[in-house]
């Protein structure tokens, strides 16, 4: 394809009709896959879109061209030329400066393009920058996330989308994001979008969060009023954990056998998720005065996860005890102690 031939996109969607413009269309075509290349150019569409909502004017209040560029080479960091040591936004960055530099783009105008590719996944610090920074950014939020498609003219994402299929835009990009990462982590670090992205794909710990690294800081902060307690070292010393826990009345030392997000059964019929309701019902059985007993039965461990059943025999919760078969699903913790990723002592 040569940037002079004709192409019925441009002319369909009435994108900027520059030789800038056709060169970066062109060069995003040859160097990144379909759904990337419509991605790109519905990005700027819609970017284009939110500054008529806006009331802003091409040419007066924004750099029309500057923003189709940004937009069209916002993810140039995924193909293989752009494909460096740093997060694929950054790289991104790098690879289309060079690209505009080598076609003679006056510097203050790269400068611009390189922050609107840079800061493309920068939630509240793009929307600070310039208006083609602003707008690229809305754009791609609108065409991944959705964000403030309310605001688009009725029939506008049909008619280009139509023209340029989504191709299920959003997990591929998500598959490539993470396909450079894998072989590369310094391209996704732990608090950066390629290093969420890149958590789920890895195995349970083997990437830190914040909390892991504030740990391994080597300045020795602790939680604010924490109580220091000991871990649990082993599968089984959850169980053992958590008797003495609910016997001392350790609100606190109970939720830590517990991840953030686990599934907690207190009763039949009743599923809580999350750190608050789990807190609450341990509370309800903090103060009934419960005791409980727990006899393993059976354990199978598979690397940083674990299958517990045990016979568990409640008191103190009414007049007969309650004695139940529990299933438990455990999870090793990136700083090697166990907790409850699933407490069901009814699921049988």
């Amino acid at each position: 394809m040569t940037t002079d031939a004709p192409l019925p996109v441009f002319e369909r969607l009435s994108l900027p009709d520059t030789r800038l413009a056709r060169d970066s269309y062109a060069y995003a075509a040859t160097a990144t896959p379909a759904f990337v290349l419509h991605h790109s150019v519905r990005s700027y569409v819609f970017a284009r879109a939110h500054a008529r909502h806006q009331d802003l004017r091409a040419g007066t209040d924004y750099d029309d061209e500057l923003l189709f560029v940004s937009c069209v080479l916002h993810d140039i960091g995924l193909s293989e030329e752009g494909n460096g040591d740093q997060r694929f936004e950054v790289d991104g960055a790098d690879t289309a400066a060079a690209f505009l530099r080598e076609r003679g783009v006056e510097e203050r105008r790269i400068a611009i393009a390189w922050d609107a590719i840079a800061l493309h996944t920068s939630e509240g610090i793009a929307v600070r920058k310039g208006a083609e920074v602003a707008l690229a950014q809305a754009g791609i939020g609108t065409d991944i996330l959705g964000v403030r498609r309310e605001s688009l003219p009725a029939g506008l994402a049909d008619e280009v989308h139509a023209l340029l299929p989504r191709m299920d835009l959003a997990y591929a990009l998500s598959d490539a994001i993470v396909a450079q990462a894998r072989p590369k982590p310094q391209k996704a670090s732990p608090m950066s979008f390629p290093g969420t992205l890149l958590r789920h794909h890895l195995p349970h710990g083997a990437q830190p969060g914040w909390y892991d690294l504030l740990a391994a800081a080597g300045w020795g902060d602790q939680p604010v009023d924490a109580v220091a307690r000991r871990r649990a070292e082993t599968p089984e010393q959850v169980g053992v954990m958590f008797m003495e826990y609910l016997e001392a009345g350790d609100l606190e030392g109970l939720l830590s056998l517990y991840e953030p997000n686990a599934h907690f059964v207190p009763a039949p019929g009743t599923h809580l998720v999350g750190t608050e309701a789990i807190r609450k019902a341990l509370q309800r059985l903090i103060d009934t005065g419960a005791r409980l007993e727990l006899e393993l039965r059976d354990i199978r461990q598979v690397d940083d996860v674990a299958l517990v059943s045990n016979t568990a025999t409640l008191t103190g919760v009414g007049v007969e005890p309650v004695v139940s078969t529990t299933t438990e699903v455990l999870r090793r913790r990136p700083d090697g102690g166990w907790a409850h990723v699933v407490d069901d002592p009814f699921f049988g």
